[in-house]
């Protein structure tokens, strides 16, 4: 494989370890766009997840060149027509607390039962390579709403993802457990192997 390092377009530290955790195996340095010296003005005007990583992406590639990785995520209730759905950050207003979010939802979703409150975390994952060339990949972790907020673990919308497998919100199971079913793990790992599987001769 031919470059020497990729860049993330994230300034979040907590998701750089996890990234930097799964993507060892390509024996390439793991850089944040602000670690990359990179620091574009970024307006996710996409209508869809890919699109808004691409957005991402292709802004912190103009700045940095070589293979650059940016993801974007939120929750899609079906109930509520797939809200917050790419809007999930900006929801209800960025300052908003989450703990006002969650229950805004809840609040919403209340009278429905059953499978009628499934629900999911997506995650898609856009990479631009040295020549140009977008890739992408995208997984999703399905659970329900939950009846309540529960766990203290994670943050943003985890607390009122029930994941059935465990039994327990997203935000009460272990790192280990989640990093096994996240959305972005599972993303993460299919562009690994994407990579991983290019032959990269010529494209520096």
């Amino acid at each position: 494989m031919r470059g020497d390092k990729i860049v993330f377009a994230t300034g979040n530290q907590g998701k750089m370890g996890e990234i930097r955790e799964i993507l060892k195996d390509l024996g390439l340095e793991i850089l944040s766009m602000k670690e990359a010296g990179a620091d574009p003005e970024i307006v996710e005007n996409g209508d869809t997840f890919g699109e808004n990583a691409e957005i991402k992406a292709r802004a912190v590639w103009k700045e940095t060149g070589g293979i650059v990785l940016a993801d974007d995520s939120g929750l899609v209730v079906d109930c509520l027509n797939g809200e917050p759905g790419i809007y999930s950050a900006r929801y209800m207003g960025e300052d908003t607390s989450y703990d006002i979010k969650n229950q805004n939802l809840l609040d919403r979703a209340a009278g429905v039962t059953g499978s009628g409150r499934s629900a999911r975390f997506i995650c898609n994952i856009a990479a631009v390579l040295p020549d140009g060339q977008v890739i992408h990949t995208e997984a999703a972790m399905e659970g329900i709403l939950a009846d309540r907020p529960a766990g203290s673990g994670g943050f943003g919308y985890d607390p009122i993802l029930y994941i059935p497998e465990f039994g327990k919100t997203s935000a009460e199971i272990t790192m280990e457990e989640k990093n096994r079913i996240s959305h972005r793990g599972k993303a993460l790992e299919e562009m690994k192997k994407r990579l991983m599987e290019m032959d990269w001769e010529g494209k520096r």
